[in-house]
């Protein structure tokens, strides 16, 4: 009886290991990037992971490319779709309601939801951005703090990564962020820096396809 509670006990704790700093990788034309998954964001962590399993972004185009700020995707109508038909309006039926956290921000590699204008500010449920951005001066995130977000002060350790590193201040506590690369940094540069159409679409396609990574505990 004992062995049993224990061996329950043992796959109850692999369970919860297992669902926690969940990793996935996306593979595309120019490398793969490995993605950490953020736990102050289940909701868009689980959901994310739902379409991960169910393969739904394999195909779709990183279609929305602009360089020193970012890279987009996850629109299903991007696949297979005609060169230099205008993407981004596909989704799927559902939103997720917003997921702020202040120590959570778009510093380079930064994996966030898109969305569209409402007031809720609530997440595309599929679409997503990966942040380039660029670096920052003092004089410019003083500028910013005044103007876009409206006398915010940004805190003095984002501050320094953002003008070491890099990012978009601007987007802070706005739109949802729920990941971070932590391989293939390199990757994000070269997407960004494809030619692209007047709609921001690169003109050789980027499709993706991306895995969940599947973590084994040993006792």
């Amino acid at each position: 009886m004992k062995k049993q509670l224990l061996l329950l006990l043992l796959l109850l704790s692999f369970g919860t290991v297992m669902a926690k700093n969940r990793k996935v990788k996306i593979i595309t034309p120019y490398g793969t990037m490995i993605i950490r998954l953020y736990d102050q964001t289940p909701l868009h962590r689980d959901n994310f992971i739902k379409l991960v399993k169910a393969h739904f972004y394999d195909s779709t185009l990183f279609h929305r490319v602009i360089n020193t700020f970012m890279i987009q995707g996850g629109d299903p109508d991007s696949k297979h779709a005609q060169p230099g038909a205008m993407l981004g309006n596909g989704d799927v039926s559902y939103t997720i309601p917003a997921e702020f956290e202040l120590d959570l921000y778009h510093i380079k590699g930064a994996l966030a939801a898109a969305r569209d204008n409402n007031p809720m500010k609530a997440s595309s449920g599929c679409q997503f951005y990966i942040v380039q951005g660029k670096k920052w001066t003092d004089e410019q995130l003083d500028k910013l703090e005044q103007t876009r977000l409206g006398g915010r002060k940004i805190p003095v350790d984002q501050r320094e990564r953002y003008k070491r590193i890099g990012g978009t201040p601007q987007l802070d506590q706005s739109y949802t962020i729920f990941g971070q690369v932590v391989k293939g940094m390199d990757v994000i540069d070269k997407i960004a820096t494809q030619k692209t159409d007047a709609n921001d679409r690169p003109l050789t396609d980027v499709p993706m396809k991306i895995r969940l990574i599947h973590k084994f505990l040993f006792f």
